[in-house]
């Protein structure tokens, strides 16, 4: 068989990435090429530079063409979590007679449930079950080839803000690509990063970024609630560039110091390289700045589960993944006691990519290769 090579575009909150890929053994990738630019990234569903999203795009489709030595004809492209929305809802087909659940009958299912055609502000990018009910009333996850006289589900709906979609799609087509296909980074990460049997008992995920953070319950092969808000690593970054009066790269450095379990007192410093010779910092102070500005972080999140209609049990744990928080040493015991819940670090189950800002990227990889390889129909062509 063929290997099926896919391009996917994924927009960070800081930077743009471009793969080049197609299935390695095991369900892995052999990544061909590979394009990462930095841009100013988006901000309450707004790019902040929208002008310059098209040079960075453009770079980093060109990065990755030159190294896989090929080119980019048709992409899929990742939408994040701040452009899109959840919609959960019933949806039942009546046959005449009991038959044989057929991949054709789920995919009416989907169109019966879907009402949302015409929306003024909207378009769904795909669908995605949280489970079927057959005609026992039992609640399964897979209905193909079983017998039955109904055929019902409680269906995800991922709905991207059109005016999102129409920049992208007017964009890639001043870079000559026509063919675009777009997928929800939420939705595919969620999907990548649990086996089954963890998603059927729910799953919370927070996949917290540079300067945005989106919260995930999910069931089944669905998100059954999302949402997003506009803070990430990057604020805390910002807060000991400003509090601490040093550069925004210094800060980030100092950052990738901290150690939230130590007990710092005034004789603690962390040191940070500056021009000719190494700068300390209090680690007393450091700590406290970057403290706050996680408690406010971990607020936002109490108040996104605040909003979720859905009941999850109290001992799930919180699953953080993305590259704001992840890297801050003792970052699992701190956010535990600040949000109530166990929490552990989420990471690709890809050797060598097993790292937390991988996650969506790879997600929007490993679907865009099950639909070249008609493994996947719920991810919808646009």
């Amino acid at each position: 068989m063929v290997k099926k090579e896919v391009a996917i575009l994924d927009f960070g909150s800081s930077k743009v990435t471009v793969l080049i890929a197609e299935r390695g053994i095991n369900g892995t990738f052999c990544i061909k090429g590979t394009g990462e630019v930095e841009y100013a990234g988006f901000y309450e569903g707004e790019f902040l530079e929208p002008d310059k999203v098209k040079l960075a795009v453009g770079l980093a489709i060109s990065n990755a063409e030159t190294t896989a030595k090929t080119r980019i004809t048709k992409l899929y492209v990742g939408v994040p979590g701040e452009f899109t929305t959840v919609v959960c809802r019933e949806a039942v087909i009546n046959f005449p007679k009991k038959k044989k659940i057929t991949e054709d009958d789920i995919n009416q299912l989907y169109l019966v449930g879907d009402i949302y055609k015409n929306h003024p502000s909207h378009t769904i990018i795909n669908n995605t079950p949280i489970y079927f009910v057959l005609d026992d009333n039992r609640r399964i996850i897979e209905p193909r080839g079983l017998f039955s006289t109904k055929l019902g589900g409680y269906i995800s709906y991922s709905l991207a803000e059109t005016n999102f979609l129409d920049f992208v799609e007017n964009m890639l087509g001043e870079l000559g690509i026509r063919n675009s296909q777009y997928i929800s980074s939420t939705v595919a990460e969620s999907l990548f990063l649990f086996e089954p049997e963890i998603r059927d008992r729910y799953a919370l995920l927070v996949d917290c970024g540079h300067i945005t953070t989106s919260v995930m319950l999910i069931r089944g092969d669905g998100v059954l609630f999302q949402n997003s808000f506009s803070m990430g690593g990057g604020h805390i970054t910002g807060d000991l560039s400003q509090c601490l009066k040093i550069s925004f790269f210094q800060a980030e450095s100092l950052k990738r110091k901290v150690v939230l379990s130590l007990l710092a007192d005034d004789t603690d410093f962390y040191e940070v390289a500056g021009k000719d010779y190494m700068i300390p910092f209090s680690a007393k102070t450091t700590n406290e700045i970057v403290m706050e500005r996680i408690d406010i972080i971990a607020s936002f999140i109490l108040k996104c589960f605040a909003k979720c209609e859905y009941e999850f049990p109290d001992y799930i744990p919180v699953y953080l993944t993305g590259g704001g928080l992840c890297y801050i040493k003792g970052i699992r015991d701190y956010l535990s006691k600040k949000l109530g819940r166990k929490v552990e670090i989420a990471v690709p189950p890809i050797p060598q990519l097993n790292r937390p800002h991988f996650s969506t990227s790879l997600g929007v990889l490993d679907i865009a290769l099950d639909i070249e390889e008609g493994l996947n129909n719920t991810f919808l062509g646009n």
